[in-house]
């Protein structure tokens, strides 16, 4: 009898004698703490009287959570192939992201009450904020393990998701386009060697923004019908925003905009540094008929910190999710001939703000990846002729 995530598995599994228990299964609740962010923060400040307090959710993402990752280190174990199957059909595992959506949008209106009727100072507002950011931006990444789903719920509960943060076309432009032009110059979301975060982050939110209204408006072509309808997943992702922000200024008043626009700039801001990693400087080849290559392992930037990978769903086996991207995050497999970062996404979220050292950790890592030949790599066209000097004078 096969036991898979510690319990025992239906009698229909394969046969043999496979047992594999999930060390995580249970860890992975943890992720449920950072959609209560707000009520931490709010519940530290009522009992120390100590602003900083507000603070709790980039405490929390950028102090804790990569102390942890230091501390637990890294996990590499994969599930059992003829066990994956099963592995996903366990419906604990989604349940976990669906939970997070009432507490996201819980904290959003408890932070709106807030902002309203507490007696707080612009900093104090201004730090909580930032935390319902940071619940915003790992929503768009529980968006992001939901929207891959074929089921409609999940789809669904995706654009909800993405709405607090007023990203709803990253629904169309990541499934449709980014995993069709991962680790290529036409992909603005991602990154080439060279690029700092600072450059990239704005082409990457309007070229994906521009690329989602071109899928859908091409997809609603197709079947006779103009972009301006009610059916353009683009256009009613967003009109989920819209009626968000409307009911909570209503409700709590016109005070509340500027925090929902900080919150939702904070939110996009972290889902950007994500994907500033995730490919930074990979290039897929193209074939001698002028097509680019499948994407491989070796196109996606892995790390397995052990806590940020429980925060985010796996996420950062990154190259087994665009190999098999409806995989549910339980099941997602380490390669070993995936590139890795020097540390979680957590951490180097931190090291991409600050380009000069980004650049310093990881280009040398990107020319080891291409055995030195930097023409390999996908270039900033800025930087290419500095690169390229550089190349020769260390030939």
């Amino acid at each position: 009898m096969a036991t898979a995530s510690g319990r025992d598995v239906p009698s229909a599994e394969p046969s043999g004698d496979v047992t594999w228990r999930d060390g995580k299964r249970y860890a992975w609740l943890l992720g449920l703490v950072v959609p209560v962010a707000p009520f931490i923060a709010w519940g530290l400040v009522s009992a120390t009287g100590l602003g900083l307090f507000w603070w709790t959710g980039p405490l929390l993402v950028f102090g804790l959570i990569p102390l942890i990752d230091v501390l637990v280190g890294t996990d590499r174990e994969n599930p059992p192939d003829d066990l994956i199957e099963y592995l996903e059909r366990d419906r604990y595992y989604r349940w976990i992201t669906y939970l997070y959506l009432p507490l996201q949008y819980g904290s959003l209106v408890t932070a709106c009450w807030l902002w309203t009727t507490s007696p707080m100072s612009l900093t104090d507002r201004i730090g909580l904020a930032v935390t319902v950011g940071v619940v915003a931006g790992i929503g768009i990444n529980t968006a992001h393990e939901l929207g891959h789903k074929k089921e409609k719920l999940e789809r669904l509960l995706a654009k909800v998701a993405l709405a607090q943060s007023a990203y709803g076309h990253f629904y169309i432009e990541h499934n449709r386009g980014h995993h069709v032009r991962v680790a290529t110059r036409e992909d603005p979301a991602s990154s080439r060697l060279g690029e700092t975060f600072w450059r990239f982050l704005p082409r990457s939110v309007a070229g994906s923004a521009r690329s989602a209204w071109h899928l859908e408006k091409a997809r609603l072509a197709r079947s006779g019908k103009g972009p301006w309808n009610v059916r353009n997943d683009v256009l009613n992702a967003w009109l989920m925003t819209v009626v968000l922000f409307t009911a909570l200024t209503v409700a709590f008043g016109p005070a509340v905009l500027p925090y929902l626009a900080i919150q939702a700039v904070v939110g996009f801001g972290l889902l950007e540094a994500v994907n500033y990693l995730e490919h930074y400087g990979l290039l897929r080849q193209k074939t001698p008929g002028g097509r680019y290559e499948r994407p491989q392992p070796r196109h996606s930037w892995n790390s397995n910190n052990v806590c940020t990978n429980v925060f985010l769903y796996h996420l950062q086996r990154h190259s087994d999710h665009h190999a098999n991207p409806t995989r549910r995050y339980q099941a997602l497999r380490h390669f070993d001939e995936a590139p890795q970062l020097p540390a979680g996404y957590a951490s180097m979220i931190l090291l991409a703000c600050l380009p000069p050292l980004w650049r310093r950790v990881m280009d040398k890592r990107v020319l080891a990846h291409y055995g030195g030949d930097v023409e390999l790599a996908n270039i900033h066209p800025p930087a290419r002729a500095g690169l390229l000097a550089r190349r020769r004078s260390a030939a």
